[in-house]
C-alpha cells in the first residue's frame, strides 16, 4: 500500500467540485488518505479537505493542471514525498466546450481532449509502475453516457469520454494479472452546478427522457466509485449510473 501504516492513498483528479468532491468525501474514510487534486478552485478543495478531516478522515489538496505532464510529475512527486505511492487513481477531471462540429475550433477540440482524455494517460503513466510492483491497484475513469450515446454539439466531449472506455478496457487486459483493475463509470445527467445551470426548458426536456424521472445525485456516482475500488474481480467494465437513460 501507499503508506507505511497500510492506509490506501487515493488520488481524485478534479476532486474539489461536483462529482469529484462527492467522490473525495465518499472515499475519505479513516482507512484512506485522499489527495484532492484541483486546478483553479483552491477554496473548494480546501473545503473538501476540511470536511473529510472533520469526519475523522485524512486528506490534503494539491494543485496541478493534469493535462500537462510536467504538472502531473510535480503532483506525483509531492504525493510520494508526503504519503508514498498512489493505490487508487480516480480520473475524474473533465470540462466541456460544447459547439456544433462545423463551428468548433481546433483549440476547443484540443482543450477537451487534453483535459478529459490525455490527462488519464499522464496520471496513469505515473501511478501504474508502483501498482504493478505492489500487485495492487485500482484505476477508475469517469466517462459519461455521452461517450456511449453521443451528444449534439459534443463531438469533442463524446470522443474523449468514449476514448476513456476503450483506454480502460485495453489497460485492464494488460494489468489484470498484476492485481490491478481498470474500470469506467458512465454517469448520466447528474445534478451538479454545470447541469443545474442549463436553461429550465432544456433541463426539463432532459429529465423527461430519464426513466426514473430525475437527475442523478453526485453521491450516487461516488458510491459506484467506492464499489469498484473495493472489487478485485471486476475489470474492464463500464458501470452505467444514468437512471435508465441509456441501456446496453
Amino acid at each position: 500500500m501507499g503508506t507505511k501504516d497500510n492506509k490506501k492513498v487515493i488520488l481524485v483528479t478534479g476532486g474539489s467540485r461536483g462529482i469529484g468532491s462527492a467522490i473525495s468525501m465518499e472515499m475519505g474514510t479513516i482507512e484512506n488518505i485522499i489527495v484532492v487534486n484541483y486546478n483553479h478552485n483552491k477554496d473548494h478543495a480546501d473545503k473538501v479537505v476540511y470536511d473529510i478531516k472533520s469526519n475523522g478522515g485524512q486528506a490534503l489538496a494539491i494543485q496541478a493542471n493534469i493535462s500537462l505532464l510536467d504538472d502531473c510529475k510535480r503532483l506525483f512527486e509531492e504525493i510520494h514525498e508526503k504519503l508514498g505511492n498512489v493505490d487508487v487513481l480516480i480520473n475524474n477531471a473533465g470540462i466541456t466546450r460544447d459547439k456544433s462540429f462545423k463551428k468548433m475550433e481546433l483549440e476547443e477540440w484540443n482543450t477537451v481532449i487534453d483535459t478529459n482524455l490525455s490527462s488519464a494517460y499522464n496520471t496513469t503513466k505515473l501511478a501504474l509502475p508502483s501498482m504493478l510492483e505492489n500487485k495492487f491497484g485500482r484505476i477508475i475513469n469517469i466517462s459519461s453516457v455521452i461517450g456511449q450515446s453521443g451528444g449534439f454539439g459534443q463531438t469533442n466531449y463524446a470522443a474523449a469520454k468514449a476514448g476513456l472506455i476503450g483506454f480502460s478496457k485495453s489497460l485492464a487486459l494488460e494489468t489484470a494479472k498484476y492485481g490491478v483493475t481498470v474500470n469506467t463509470i458512465c454517469p448520466g445527467f447528474i445534478g451538479t452546478d454545470m447541469v443545474n445551470a442549463m436553461p429550465s426548458e432544456v433541463l426539463n426536456n432532459i429529465i423527461s427522457k430519464i426513466p426514473v424521472n430525475r437527475l442523478g445525485i453526485p453521491s450516487e456516482i461516488a458510491k459506484g466509485v467506492r464499489y469498484l475500488s473495493e472489487s478485485a474481480y471486476i475489470t474492464g467494465q463500464s458501470l452505467n449510473i444514468n437512471g435508465g437513460l441509456y441501456m446496453i
